[in-house]
């Protein structure tokens, strides 16, 4: 690829972790199809997506380490329940094909989009729920198959890690976007890289312009997201969630 083609490549991840880091998810809406689109085989567009999207969480941490600060019990539930997920995810998706998986997928994330719609008071506010022993078990049961889809899929798995942590822990979505911002996009999809390069192939040439989008995408996104608070960043996780739906559905 030329300056421009890299320039363009670089835009297109920007853009895409931008609303990513805003609404809590969704980067692969956008960034994973233009990887196809340039000729990417499947199982090398995902890894080098993946690659790429640590550096979404590395933007967060930037600009959520002055305001927020993450629960012990969250980060240590979220790192042991969803990396198992993530590597047993990432072995199984070079086996299997994709596109029923995807159309399952666009159900279910349609789904979110319009339970959080039809739910006005959802993440508003930071209310403590299921914070015993059974329900962080169960908690982290979830977290564990989200873990799965995060290291198969691409578009939509971050979305229903911030929503799980709403609706059953009763996060306010600015905390739960910190979360999933930080521990999947810096953590599971590290560990989700390092499955799909040893088991694949990763497509190093336009790493350097999507690493430097998701890195400035996830800042930029994190900073509107503190700025604007919950109620914006309910709107734009519902509308990233119904894209996203759509284009899983129709292909």
């Amino acid at each position: 690829m030329n300056v421009v083609d890299q320039f363009i490549l670089f835009l297109v991840s920007l853009v895409a972790n931008t609303f990513s880091a805003f609404s809590g998810g969704g980067a692969g809406l956008i960034q994973f199809p233009i990887l196809l689109f340039l000729g990417l085989s499947f199982g090398v567009a995902l890894a080098t997506h993946k690659v790429a999207s640590v550096a979404l969480g590395l933007g967060a941490i930037l600009r959520y380490m002055r305001t927020s600060k993450l629960e012990r019990q969250f980060v240590v539930l979220m790192l042991i329940s969803g990396l198992p997920g993530v590597v047993i995810g990432g072995s199984l998706i070079l086996l299997v094909p994709d596109r029923w998986a995807e159309i399952a997928l666009g159900v279910l994330t349609g789904g979110l989009g319009i339970y959080s719609i039809l739910k006005s008071d959802l993440g508003q506010h930071n209310t403590e729920k299921h914070r015993d022993i059974r329900g962080m078990c169960l908690g982290g049961l979830m977290l564990f198959l989200l873990g799965i889809l995060n290291g198969s899929l691409t578009s939509g798995t971050g979305l229903f890690v911030t929503l799980w942590l709403v609706g059953w822990f009763g996060l306010d979505y600015q905390r739960a976007v910190a979360y999933t911002l930080i521990l999947v996009g810096l953590f599971w999809n590290g560990a989700g890289a390092i499955t799909l390069g040893v088991l694949g192939d990763i497509y190093w040439q336009w790493i350097p312009a999507l690493v430097l989008g998701s890195l400035a995408g996830g800042f930029l996104g994190s900073h509107l997201a503190i700025k604007h608070g919950n109620r914006w960043i309910k709107r734009a996780f519902e509308l990233v969630t119904l894209c996203i739906s759509l284009k899983l559905i129709i292909g």
